[in-house]
């Protein structure tokens, strides 16, 4: 990983460490290496709603324009819409100044080239050799600088295709959405109203500061207890840029993204759609889900954690599915990267085809015991500290091969993720408590 990129993209508090002076020169530098010269190349841009994206998108928009690139200024849009239209219309690249499901202070910038897919890590050391003056910058002086313009109306080509993929029929639903106040706040509703469902929308009125904010998929304690309170409902969270989902079924339990993924797999599979038999994960997915795709004979493959490296695994494999714990799922045949949009019409189609209810569906796998805590720290490099290894060893031997013990720093926040997993929940939680108390105090 790079000085700058973490696992999605640049990530940073706004107006501290992502400045205005950041995002020009980093535009510049994705206009150089991206465009490889083509002449008037054309970069989209789309952004979450975090008060701070305004601000990002002006400079990140201005530095691709004075290195010759013609800007089209998407809108607050979902991170997979500007995946999709980067492809579907043809433009050298894209870009999404979002981070996330980090709060409103935060954001963030990643690209996507030509193909739709996220940059690879060598195209983005790429980028970084400008941005740290390891490589000389062109002479711009000579360089006609672009346009920009507005092109707002281009997520309803993103929300058609969504409707033509899917031409569901949801007159008979009733569903609840959680849209973070992000990027799903207002295509999210309109999408399932216009596919007939009747549709409740909750924090889907962003202000630029509430994004994320107690809701949306980190949060789904409000969803919850409003599909309590609506009859025959489920619920849908996206997080701030709309490329995640975790669903709640009509009882108001939450499903998380292994739940999901492994409904659709089950599914795939009986459509004779999943090829190979086989489906991507991360090493923080439960064990549950590898049990339950063990029964239907679908071989697992295991990513590391982010989407852009369960990508990069299924491509080599020719897996068509594949995805994380947290929400993010990839359907290979639907989007280059994970698109919540489209994993909520997935979860509503399987329960339109089998006459199924969510819980009904959920009941093909059974979840193992796992807890998980986020420790701040200063330091991450938790490999380096010999009371932390000998804190996880302790816990493993505790375990005694029940169940195991993973601990991870955060690619995109200053978090050390600790997951425990095993037969018995006290015993997990004791054993994570040891492993937090020693981050925060060997780490920091």
């Amino acid at each position: 990983m790079g000085k700058l990129f973490g696992t999605d993209g640049i990530r940073g508090k706004a107006n501290k460490t992502l400045t205005v002076e950041l995002a020009y020169r980093l535009g510049r530098a994705a206009a150089i290496v991206l465009a490889e010269q083509k002449p008037e190349p054309v970069f989209f841009i789309g952004k979450d709603t975090r008060i701070s994206g305004d601000m990002l998108e002006a400079a990140l928009a201005a530095g691709l324009a004075s290195a010759g690139a013609n800007v089209f200024l998407l809108g607050v849009i979902p991170t997979p819409g500007v995946a999709y239209l980067v492809k579907n219309k043809k433009a050298d690249a894209g870009a999404v100044i979002s981070a996330s499901h980090n709060p409103a202070q935060d954001n963030g910038i990643k690209f996507f080239a030509e193909n739709g897919y996220k940059l690879s890590d060598a195209m983005e050391a790429e980028i970084e050799e400008f941005l740290l003056e390891q490589r000389p910058w062109p002479n711009f002086e000579n360089i006609i600088p672009g346009r920009i313009q507005n092109a707002f109306s281009y997520i309803d080509d993103y929300r058609i295709y969504l409707e033509e993929k899917f031409p569901l029929q949801l007159n008979r639903h009733n569903i609840v959405i959680d849209g973070a106040n992000g990027a799903a706040s207002n295509i999210a509703p309109q999408l399932f109203t216009h596919l007939g469902a009747s549709v409740k929308a909750i924090c889907c009125h962003p202000n630029g500061l509430n994004i994320n904010h107690d809701c949306g998929s980190t949060h789904p304690e409000q969803l919850m207890a409003m599909v309590r309170q609506t009859d025959n409902a489920i619920g849908l969270a996206f997080d701030g840029d709309a490329d995640r989902l975790l669903a709640v079924d009509e009882e108001g339990i939450l499903l998380d993204g292994d739940q999901i993924m492994s409904i659709c797999a089950h599914y795939l599979l009986q459509k004779g759609c999943l090829t190979k038999q086989q489906m991507v994960v991360t090493s923080m997915s439960n064990l549950g889900l590898k049990l339950a795709m063990e029964k239907d004979n679908i071989r697992v493959f295991e990513a590391q954690v982010g989407d852009r490296y369960v990508l990069a695994k299924m491509l080599e494999i020719g897996a068509v599915m594949g995805g994380e714990q947290s929400g993010h799922i990839i359907f290979s045949e639907y989007n280059t990267t994970g698109d919540g949009l489209v994993s909520a019409l997935m979860l509503l189609s399987i329960m339109q085809e089998t006459g199924k209810s969510l819980k009904e569906l959920a009941k093909i796998m059974v979840k193992m015991p796992q807890v998980l805590m986020n420790v701040p720290v200063k330091n991450k490099a938790w490999q380096e500290s010999n009371a932390m290894l000998e804190a996880v060893k302790r816990a493993e031997q505790i375990l005694a091969g029940s169940g195991r013990v993973l601990v991870r720093p955060s690619g995109t926040e200053s978090l050390i993720r600790i997951m425990t997993e095993g037969p018995e929940l006290t015993m997990l939680q004791e054993i994570i408590q040891e492993i937090a108390a020693t981050a925060s105090k060997e780490l920091n």
